[in-house]
């Protein structure tokens, strides 16, 4: 690399660092650069304490009656999807890191994904707590993607119309509930 390419980066290197301690700075912590630099980071959480924190997401996929109806008579295409969609939440929310890029890879202590029929179709809820330095929210939003996705593979089947789509079919409102966090350990 030429000396001029190298005093270019490493200009832009220090330029980017002390914006990074001005926005930390003047708006507390930020999970992505100034927008002069347009570079995503993970946040540095060291300074916080470890406390308990539990976070309760949940989500709903919308499924034609018939669908449900098979469901509960046990004709699923693919099996009974609760098991293996209550198992997809929990690996969900294991492999968070993974796919959400500034998530911290924290070790969970506790993952319950809970699925239910409902009129309309299925909600899944997951509550996941961890002792860590930052919340879990992502890892309960995850769990209950997870979830959902896993329960319309196995009932794609009864789902689509004649041209192969999804006119019903939805995953709606996948929400945080609650997250708490508390005292110092």
């Amino acid at each position: 690399m030429a000396d001029e390419d190298k005093e270019f980066f490493r200009e832009r290197t220090l330029a980017r660092s002390k914006a990074q301690r001005l926005a930390r700075t003047a708006e507390g912590l930020v999970p992505v650069d100034p927008p002069s630099t347009s570079q995503g980071r993970m946040i540095d959480v060291s300074a916080k304490p470890v406390v308990p924190r539990e976070a309760i997401a949940e989500g709903f996929l919308r499924l034609k009656a018939e669908t449900l109806t098979a469901l509960a008579e046990g004709r699923g295409p693919k099996g009974d999807p609760f098991p293996a969609a209550q198992v997809a939440g929990i690996l969900a929310a294991k492999k968070t890191p993974e796919i959400v890029p500034f998530c911290h890879p924290i070790l969970l202590t506790s993952i319950d994904v809970a699925l239910a029929r409902e009129k309309e179709g299925v909600r899944v809820r997951a509550t996941v707590r961890t002792q860590a330095q930052t919340g879990v929210e992502m890892e309960a939003l995850a769990a209950v993607t997870g979830a959902l996705l896993t329960v319309w593979d196995m009932t794609k089947a009864l789902e689509k119309d004649a041209t192969g789509n999804y006119p019903g079919t939805a995953i709606e409102n996948v929400r945080v509930v609650s997250k708490t966090k508390g005292a110092p350990t």
